[in-house]
């Protein structure tokens, strides 16, 4: 037999085992998910946390931690350099004091403006009641002067005076009349135009108004003056939760796998920096549809560890149908398919002796039980 017969006898030979094997997979079933159902045992699995900068950037000033280290919910683990973010927040924190004062300031003009038109107010007030008696007093002269200007005249009339004696009467009336006219003026000057009512309380004096219309105008000043405090104090905010957000902490308790980024390097948000392995376990195991039946999310679940017996309770945090390139099974009986594979997964509570990497088995009186 020469070489070339040799060679195509063991290529033969190979490609039939090769049929062999995958039909005797195909009859008994034996992929990763039916030899899963068949057994019902999984991997004991820490879960692990990618640990990113949320939303930041920037350069890498310190790392804290290093591969292998125990780590509590909180502790610092990495800090990016935070000086351009400081500063920000310094400038605007200047500026919010700034709009602080200004708004001190202008609400202390606006109360010393409503106090000047209160006094500006009773002053004029008093200068109109001392006006109106200066009136008063001139019109009460002016009436005797007209009396005395009549009787006089009644008297020369009657030859009883000379003529010089009626002249001084109307020169005193003449007088009297300009004074109540002086008076007048006098006390409309006061009035600024005012209506007078003769009830001082009840005047509306047009120049006090004024001054407190202008008073007043001050309150849309401070309210622009709030509204650029509160918009400042908004991106103060912002700033500060940037800040907060330089500093990566641990999630949770856990041991940290791998450090992903160095000191000085640049590092871009989002993008993981630490491996962080939690303390929380899980282990997988797939089960038939029969035996998820009864099964819930938040059903407790009871298993052994291969190694040692011990008792490991969890919960199921996960039932769901397996992977569809492995959900069903060939049968050579009746040409049919197999039930469908649920995967469970199972998170324990901590237990000493029971680390990951072990494997732990479900007994099937765990589903018919229920």
């Amino acid at each position: 037999m020469n070489t070339r017969q040799k060679a195509l006898r063991t290529g033969v030979v190979f490609i039939a085992l090769l049929i062999v094997g995958g039909l005797l997979l195909m009859y008994k079933g034996h992929d990763a998910i039916a030899l899963g159902m068949e057994k019902k045992e999984g991997i004991l699995t820490a879960e692990q946390v990618k640990m990113a900068f949320d939303g930041v950037s920037g350069r890498l000033q310190q790392v804290t931690v290093q591969e292998g280290d125990t780590v509590k919910a909180g502790d610092v683990v990495m800090q990016i350099d935070s000086t351009d973010t400081d500063l920000a927040i310094e400038q605007l924190k200047a500026q919010i004091a700034q709009l602080d004062a200004q708004i001190r300031s202008t609400g202390g003009k606006q109360a010393l403006s409503y106090m000047q038109a209160d006094n500006d107010e009773t002053q004029s007030f008093r200068q109109i009641d001392q006006q109106r008696a200066a009136v008063a007093a001139a019109q009460a002269t002016l009436k005797n002067s007209r009396i005395d200007y009549n009787r006089k005249s009644a008297l020369l009339d009657a030859g009883a005076i000379a003529k010089s004696q009626l002249d001084d009467a109307e020169m005193a009336l003449n007088v009297a009349e300009a004074s109540v006219e002086q008076q007048q003026q006098l006390l409309d000057k006061l009035l600024t135009g005012a209506k007078d009512t003769g009830d001082t309380d009840s005047l509306s004096l047009p120049t006090i108004e004024q001054q407190r219309q202008t008073a007043g105008n001050m309150s849309n000043d401070i309210d622009a003056l709030v509204q650029q405090k509160q918009a400042l104090s908004v991106q103060l905010q912002q700033l500060q939760v940037k800040k907060e957000r330089l500093t990566l902490r641990a999630p949770e308790d856990g041991k940290i796998l791998k450090v992903l980024s160095k000191e000085g390097e640049m590092v871009t948000a989002d993008t993981p920096v630490i491996l962080l392995q939690s303390n929380r376990s899980y282990y997988d195991i797939y089960i038939s549809e029969q035996q998820a039946r009864g099964l819930a999310e938040g059903d407790t679940i009871t298993g052994t560890t291969v190694a040692g017996g011990r008792q490991v309770t969890g919960t199921i945090k996960l039932l769901t149908q397996a992977p569809g390139f492995a959900d069903l099974k060939q049968s050579r009986e009746k040409g049919q398919a197999d039930l469908t594979a649920f995967q469970v997964r199972i998170y324990i509570d901590p237990q000493d002796g029971v680390v990951p990497g072990m494997t732990i088995g479900v007994n099937d009186r765990e589903f018919t039980k229920r």
